[in-house]
């Protein structure tokens, strides 16, 4: 199932749109099999001043560590129960597009969507929430009640400076839902059916990973370089497998094609074949072949072809 980006400007609102969401799915979901988890800071116990640059030296606040350490405590905590059984909401301020990616690919890695929740909300009316829980924290103390703490003034105004909207143009922030500081219960309501109705419903896009991503079989398909690599494998494999204690004779190489007849490869007679050697002829032997990309045939004749020529290579070789 699918995993939800929530972002927007620091207090503006995403903790409360967050927890929002959480009720309305939790009734979409009360009848199924799927389960729900939200992960936001306050569950992570990360403070909001991991995120503040003006304690760090200006040469090392472009690697603030405090700041990747709690991406990759949300990060871990997300990968641990992302899977197809599984919603997650992840509340938090993502405003790193480079982020979001990553998020996104992880998602796409486990076949599950995701999708960006986008909390607008204008800069002055969210600099107003976060003075007046600064104004309450200094005339109550730290701690004193159960409201998110404020961000420093410095750190808030960073944090605004540093935000880079989603952009439902990419791939990673698409589909893209957003909702505003003044939108009433209705129209939340109607956001969120959108929103489970593009990654839950019926009509959602199936997700594929990327095809360099996918673990390939043991067929003789695939492409250029890694019939050629696996080809050569096999015939390196079977000399090593095949030749006796005896230095010469001859080993047999079988073909794909049942119909045609065995290679032959005749073994040196005054020494064995040791695999560093073979090794040396395999990779010359692919150095010199790599450029029949896009020049491959079909199905095991590029496989009974490659073994082929390996095989007369390396007896002209020798």
């Amino acid at each position: 199932m699918p995993l939800i980006i929530v972002t927007g400007l620091p207090t503006s609102g995403k903790s409360t749109r967050a927890q929002q969401l959480h009720d309305y799915l939790s009734i979409r979901v009360a009848e199924t099999k799927h389960r729900l988890h939200l992960i936001s800071d306050d569950s992570l116990s990360i403070s909001r001043t991991v995120y503040d640059l003006a304690a760090l030296p200006a040469h090392t606040r472009s690697a603030n560590a405090s700041e990747k350490d709690a991406r990759a405590s949300a990060y871990a905590a997300v990968k641990r129960v992302l899977s197809d059984r599984d919603i997650v909401i992840l509340d938090g301020l993502n405003y790193i597009k480079g982020w979001r990616y990553q998020l996104h690919c992880e998602a796409k890695a486990v076949r599950t969507p995701s999708c960006v929740l986008q909390i607008g909300c204008a800069p002055d009316r969210a600099r107003q929430v976060n003075q007046e829980r600064l104004d309450r924290r200094a005339t109550a103390g730290e701690g004193s009640d159960s409201t998110p703490g404020p961000y420093e003034q410095g750190n808030w105004d960073n944090l605004v400076f540093r935000y880079e909207e989603p952009n439902p143009m990419t791939r990673w922030d698409s589909p893209l839902f957003t909702l505003i500081w003044e939108d009433d219960e209705a129209q939340a309501e109607r956001t969120f059916a959108a929103l489970w109705e593009a990654i839950a419903g019926d009509g959602r896009k199936v997700v594929k990973p990327n095809q360099s991503t996918e673990p390939r079989g043991r067929d003789a398909g695939g492409d250029y370089l890694y019939v050629l690599d696996r080809e050569t494998q096999f015939v390196v494999r079977r000399i090593l497998e095949q030749q006796g204690e005896e230095v010469g004779g001859e080993v047999r190489i079988p073909l794909n094609d049942a119909a045609q007849e065995d290679l032959v490869v005749t073994l040196p007679t005054l020494k064995k074949l040791a695999l560093p050697g073979l090794q040396r002829h395999r990779r010359a032997f692919m150095g010199l072949n790599r450029g029949g990309i896009g020049l491959e045939a079909v199905g095991n004749m590029a496989a009974d072809r490659l073994r082929a020529l390996f095989v007369r290579a390396g007896m002209m070789a020798s």
